[in-house]
C-alpha cells in the first residue's frame, strides 16, 4: 500500500473487520433498549427503512471514497472538495467521543465475562444475587472498581491495534465475526423458548405503531431509530473510510455493502429477539435504559440452572467479541487519520505512538464515564454539560446526537450535488454498478432528508 499503513490481506478479513466495527455494543447492548424505548415493531420497520435508503447508500459511499483516496477521512474529503475537508476532521472526531464511553461498557462485559467463569463453581454470587443488585453493587457503586475492568478492556484493544490492519485487526474478526454469529443463533433459540417469551417476539414483529400517532412520536422514534442506525454501522465515524482505504482495488464494492448493511442489521435483529423474549417472559421493563443487557440476561440464566451457567458463559464471551471488535474499528479510525497527516508531512508513520495517544485519550474519556457510574455518583456531576444528566449523555449528545447523521447528511450533499457520480468509477472497478439508479436517488435526495429529519429529531430528543 502506498501509504504504508498496511492493508487486508484478504476480502473475508475486510468484510469481516468492517461488520466487526458495525457488529458492536450498538447491536447488542444499544438496539435492545431503544427497541423498547421506541415500542417495538415501530421502531424496527424505521430502523429497517433507513438502512436501506441511507444506510446502504453511505456505506458504499464511504467504502468507495476510503478506497478511491488511499487515505483516511481527513484527507479523502479534502481529495473529493477541498471545501468538505471539515467534514473529514468531524468525522475523524466522533470516534474519539465513541471510545469515551465504549471501553466503559466494555469492561462491564468483561466483569461479567469473567464472573460467568466463575459460575461454573455453583456458589458465585452472579448464580444467586439479585441481578439488578449485582449490577448496581459491582459497577455502578462501585466506580474504583469498574475502572481497573475498563483499563484492562482498553489495554486488550490497544494490543489488536498495535498488530496493524492484516497481523492484529483482520485476524481477530476473522475468527471473532463467525462465532459471534454461532453463538447468538444458539442464545436466541433459548431466549424464543422461554414461557412468555412470544409476547417478546410479538412485541417486535407484530404490526402496532404505539407512540407514533403524533408528529412528535413519530419524530422521537424517527430520532432513535436514526441515530441508532448511524451507530450501529459506524457511519459517519471515520472507520468504513479507514477500512476502505486498505482495500484492494479490484473488491466488489456493492456486494460488499449490502453483505455489510444485511450482516449487522441481522445481528440486531437476532439481538432484539435474544433479549426481548427474556424481558417478557420475567416481567422486566422493555425500555428500561443501559442498564437492560445486564439485568435481563442474567435474570435468565439463573433461571437455567446449570445450563444456564454454559449459555451465561457464551452470551458474555458473544457480547465481548463484538464490542471489543467495535472498539478496534473506532480506535482504527482516528489512528489511520493521524497517520495520514504524518505521512503527507514527509515523516515516516508511527503507528505505535499514534495508537498510543489514542489510548491515552480514550483512558481519559472513559475514566470520566467510568467513575461517573451511569449518573449514580456525584464524582463527575460537574460534567453532567451541555443538560445531559450523566457523562454517558454527555459524549453521546456530540456524537451520536449531532456529529454523525450531520456529518453523514453534509456527506450526501457533498456526492449527491457538488461531487455527482464521483465514486462511480470505483465502484466500476469490481461490478456493474447495479445498484446505481437507487443509490442517485438515495444519495440526491432520500437520504438528505431522512438524514434532515434524523438531525432535527436527534436535536429535540437531546435537547428538546
Amino acid at each position: 500500500m502506498e501509504q504504508s499503513k498496511g492493508g487486508f490481506n484478504s476480502n473475508f478479513g475486510f468484510l469481516m473487520a468492517c461488520l466487526g466495527s458495525a457488529v458492536g455494543l450498538g447491536n447488542l447492548w444499544s438496539f435492545p433498549y431503544k427497541l423498547g424505548v421506541g415500542g417495538g415493531f415501530a421502531f424496527l420497520l424505521i430502523y429497517v427503512i433507513l438502512c436501506v435508503f441511507v444506510g446502504y447508500p453511505l456505506v458504499l459511499s464511504e467504502i468507495a471514497v476510503g478506497r478511491k483516496s488511499k487515505k483516511a477521512a481527513i484527507e479523502a474529503y479534502e481529495e473529493i472538495h477541498h471545501s468538505f475537508k471539515f467534514n473529514g476532521v468531524l468525522q475523524t472526531i466522533v470516534p474519539f467521543f465513541l471510545l469515551s464511553f465504549y471501553c466503559t461498557f466494555g469492561g462491564y462485559i468483561s466483569k461479567y465475562l469473567v464472573a460467568s467463569v466463575a459460575g461454573f463453581s455453583g456458589n458465585a454470587t452472579i448464580n444467586t444475587v439479585d441481578p439488578g443488585a449485582y449490577f448496581e453493587q459491582n459497577l455502578l457503586s462501585n466506580g474504583g472498581s469498574a475502572l481497573i475492568w475498563t483499563v484492562a478492556f482498553l489495554v486488550v484493544t490497544v494490543a489488536i491495534v498495535l498488530g496493524g490492519v492484516s497481523g492484529g485487526i483482520e485476524k481477530f474478526c476473522k475468527i471473532a465475526m463467525p462465532a459471534l454469529f454461532v453463538m447468538l443463533l444458539v442464545i436466541v433459540v433459548r431466549s424464543c423458548t422461554l414461557p412468555g417469551g412470544g409476547e417478546g417476539l410479538a412485541f417486535l414483529f407484530k404490526p402496532h405503531f404505539d407512540g407514533m400517532n403524533t408528529a412528535k412520536g413519530f419524530f422521537d422514534t424517527l430520532s432513535l431509530a436514526g441515530g441508532q442506525m448511524f451507530f450501529s454501522l459506524s457511519l459517519a465515524s471515520a472507520c468504513l473510510i479507514a477500512y476502505g482505504s486498505y482495500l484492494g482495488s479490484n473488491e466488489n464494492l456493492e456486494k460488499d455493502s449490502v453483505f455489510i448493511v444485511i450482516g449487522d442489521s441481522l445481528v440486531a435483529i437476532l439481538a432484539g429477539m435474544a433479549i426481548m423474549p427474556a424481558v417478557f417472559s420475567f416481567g422486566i421493563e422493555p425500555g428500561a435504559g443501559p442498564g437492560l443487557l445486564f439485568i435481563s440476561m442474567t435474570t435468565v440464566f439463573q433461571s437455567m440452572g446449570f445450563a444456564g451457567r454454559v449459555f451465561q458463559f457464551m452470551f458474555w464471551l458473544l457480547i465481548f467479541f463484538a464490542a471489543l471488535s467495535s472498539s478496534i474499528g473506532m480506535m482504527e479510525g482516528g489512528i489511520s487519520a493521524i497517520l495520514d497527516s504524518q505521512i503527507k508531512k514527509g515523516k515516516s508513520p508511527s503507528r505505535f505512538k499514534v495508537t498510543m495517544i489514542m489510548a491515552l485519550i480514550g483512558l481519559v474519556g472513559n475514566a470520566m464515564t467510568t467513575l461517573d457510574c451511569l449518573g449514580a455518583s456525584d464524582t463527575m456531576a460537574w460534567f453532567h454539560i451541555l443538560g445531559q444528566p450523566d457523562v454517558l449523555d454527555v459524549w453521546d449528545a456530540v456524537a451520536e446526537g449531532i456529529l454523525m447523521p450531520l456529518t453523514g447528511l453534509i456527506m450526501a450533499i457533498l456526492l449527491g450535488w457538488f461531487a455527482p457520480h464521483y465514486i462511480d468509477d470505483e465502484v466500476l472497478k469490481g461490478s456493474n454498478f447495479k445498484s446505481k439508479g437507487l443509490y442517485n436517488v438515495c444519495i440526491k435526495w432520500i437520504g438528505p432528508l431522512f438524514m434532515a429529519m434524523i438531525v432535527y429529531g436527534q436535536l429535540t430528543s437531546f435537547w428538546g
